[in-house]
């Protein structure tokens, strides 16, 4: 069991949190109040970089849907970055592949 960690960086197309450790029914809503904080402004990418998240249950997964709501609201646009395996294949079966944009690394997300 690890942790969830989250950092935050800026780049020049808006914020980018990294997610560490696992995220699930326990570290969910640390993730949504952290997203509440976020003062985003339209037309920026916030940029959610799951490279290094060991595990994403449903709890996670609608906590990255909350993020989604949270962008859209302020009229910015998300992107996940570097989604791990078993998470893109959750998010392939219930159609989210379709609703986020994925990219391989926060790099490439990142660019404007």
């Amino acid at each position: 069991m690890s942790p969830l960690k989250i950092t935050a960086r800026e780049a020049a197309t808006g914020p980018v949190l990294g997610i560490a450790g696992e995220l699930d029914y326990a570290s969910a809503p640390e993730l949504r109040e952290r997203i509440t904080t976020l003062a985003l402004q339209p037309g920026q990418r916030l940029v959610l970089d799951l490279a290094d998240m060991d595990f994403c249950d449903s709890s996670g997964i609608t906590a990255l849907i909350a993020a989604r709501n949270h962008a859209h609201a302020a009229r910015a646009d998300i992107a996940l970055a570097a989604v791990p395996p078993n998470t893109l294949r959750i998010l392939r079966i219930v159609g989210l592949d379709q609703v986020f944009t994925l990219h391989p690394d926060s790099d490439t997300a990142t660019r404007p």
